[in-house]
C-alpha cells in the first residue's frame, strides 16, 4: 500500500452573499460589546456563550450552518423553552460571534478575545477539525469548557483535556456503517484518497481500519496537500487498480473535485464514498446527475428516527429550524444545535454555573436527543450515536444505513 501527494478554496458568490447576510442580520443581537444582564421578561439573568465561527475565508459557507444551528438553540431557549434552568431562576442565553476567518491562529486569538475581553461563560466550538484543535487549546488554558458542534478529528480528543466535548461521532468512525453496508453488498477491493489535514487523515486512517476488519483489500492509500485545485493526475492513478470502492476523505470542495474528475476520466467504481457533501443538496445543485450514487456519512438527517424531550423528533427539529431560516438544516447545522444543548442540559443537570460542576455534570449526562443519544467518555467524545451513511438517488438524498434509522435500500454498484 502507498501513499503519496495533492481543495480548493474557491466558493460560489451565492454562498458569500449568504454568509454576510447572516452576520447582518444577527450582528445586532450576537456580537461582542456591552450588553444588559438579562433580568426583566421573566429571566434572571444571562449565561453568555462564545464562538470563533467562519464567517470569511474557505470555511464561510459551513460556518454559516453552523452560527444558524447554535442561534437556532438560542432562539428556542429564550423563545420557547423559557431560559436555561437553574433552581428556581431562569436566565436567556447570548452568543457573542468572533470571525476566525478560517485561520487556526486567528481562531486562537479570537478565543483569547472571547475570554478576556467578553467574560464568556461558555464556549461554543468552530467549523473544521483544525480550528478546533487551536481553539480549544486556548480554552483548556483558560479551564473554560468548550462544546464542538463539528470538529471531530480523532487527534483533537487524545490531549487528555478535560475542558473539551462533542456530541458528534468521532472521524475514525465516519465511514464504519458505510463500509460494513458495502461489504455485505459484496465490495472486495477498495482505493482510499485524502486530504492532508487533521480530520481528513483521522477519516482515511478509520476507514483503512474499517475496510480490513471488513474483508476488503485496500489496493492503494494515498493524500493530497490541501489547496489543491485538480485532482486528475491522482484519480487517474486510482481507475488503473479498477477498484469496486472509491473513497475520498475530505470537505465539501473535495467532493466537487472528486466526483467531476472522475467523470471526466470515465472513472465507475461501484461505490464512491465521500466523507463531506452528499449529506448537503449543495452538491446535488453543484453537481446534478454526475453525484447520483454517492455515499456519504452523515451525523444526522431528519429521516432518523431519533426524539428527544428538547426540540422533539430529528423531523421537528428540522420544521423548526427551516421555520427561521427558510431552509432545511444539513448535518452541520444540527450538530452544532446539538452541542449547545448538550450544554444547556449539563448546566441545568448541574444546578449551577460553576465550572467544574458543569463539568462533572457533562461527564454523567446520558440523554435522548432530536440528534441521536448523547453520553461522553472521558476523552469527551459521544459514545452513544451510531454514525449514518446516505446515498443520492435519483436527486434525492436517502438513509441507508444504519438499518435502524435507513429509509431506503443502498444501490449497488452505484453505475
Amino acid at each position: 500500500m502507498t501513499r503519496s501527494p495533492f481543495h480548493t478554496p474557491w466558493r460560489r458568490w451565492a454562498q458569500t452573499a449568504a454568509v454576510l447576510a447572516v452576520a447582518l442580520l444577527l450582528a445586532a443581537s450576537c456580537t461582542g460589546g456591552d450588553a444588559d444582564d438579562g433580568t426583566g421578561n421573566g429571566f434572571d439573568g444571562t449565561i453568555r456563550l462564545g464562538a470563533a465561527l467562519s464567517e470569511t475565508g474557505v470555511f464561510a459557507s459551513p460556518g454559516a450552518d453552523a452560527r444558524q444551528g447554535y442561534d437556532t438553540w438560542a432562539r428556542w431557549v429564550n423563545e420557547e423553552y423559557g431560559g436555561i434552568r437553574i433552581g428556581e431562576s431562569r436566565y436567556r442565553v447570548e452568543i457573542i460571534y468572533r470571525d476566525d476567518e478560517s485561520d487556526p491562529g486567528k481562531a486562537a486569538a479570537r478565543i483569547r478575545e472571547l475570554i478576556d475581553d467578553d467574560e464568556v461563560d461558555y464556549l461554543l466550538g468552530p467549523y473544521s477539525s483544525t480550528l478546533t484543535e487551536t481553539a480549544s487549546a486556548e480554552a483548556e488554558a483558560s479551564d473554560v469548557i468548550l462544546m464542538a458542534g463539528n470538529g471531530a478529528a480523532d487527534s483533537i480528543y487524545g490531549r487528555g483535556f478535560r475542558s473539551l466535548f462533542t456530541p458528534a461521532t468521532i472521524a475514525s468512525d465516519y465511514t464504519r456503517s458505510s463500509i460494513e453496508l458495502l461489504a455485505s453488498q459484496g465490495a472486495r477491493t477498495a482505493v482510499v484518497a485524502h486530504e492532508d489535514t487533521a480530520f481528513a487523515t483521522s477519516v482515511a486512517d478509520g476507514a483503512l481500519r474499517h475496510l480490513e476488519a471488513n474483508g476488503i483489500e485496500v489496493l492503494t492509500a494515498m493524500s493530497y496537500p490541501r489547496g489543491v485545485d485538480n485532482v486528475d493526475g491522482l484519480m487517474r492513478e486510482l481507475a488503473a487498480l479498477e477498484p469496486d470502492v472509491f473513497v475520498g476523505g475530505g470537505h465539501y470542495d473535495d467532493a466537487v473535485l472528486f466526483v467531476r474528475s472522475a467523470r471526466g476520466l470515465g472513472f465507475g467504481p461501484d461505490a464512491m464514498l465521500l466523507t463531506v457533501g452528499p449529506s448537503n443538496p449543495q452538491l446535488i445543485d453543484d453537481l446534478g446527475a454526475y453525484v447520483d450514487g454517492v455515499l456519504g456519512p452523515t451525523q444526522w438527517e431528519p429521516a432518523m428516527s431519533y426524539e428527544g424531550a428538547y426540540f422533539g423528533t430529528a423531523a421537528d427539529y428540522a420544521s423548526y429550524y427551516e421555520s427561521l431560516w427558510g431552509a432545511p438544516p444539513v448535518y452541520q447545522a444540527a450538530s452544532a444545535t446539538a452541542a449547545a444543548l448538550a450544554l444547556h442540559l449539563a448546566i441545568e443537570l448541574a444546578g449551577s454555573r460553576d465550572a467544574d460542576e458543569v463539568r462533572t455534570a457533562l461527564g454523567t449526562l446520558d440523554a435522548d436527543t432530536f440528534y441521536g443519544p448523547i453520553r461522553f467518555d472521558e476523552r469527551g467524545v459521544n459514545v452513544a450515536k451510531p454514525m449514518g451513511t446516505v446515498q443520492v438517488q435519483d436527486g434525492h438524498i436517502v438513509v441507508v444505513a444504519p438499518a435502524a434509522a435507513a429509509e431506503g435500500d443502498l444501490v449497488y454498484p452505484a453505475r
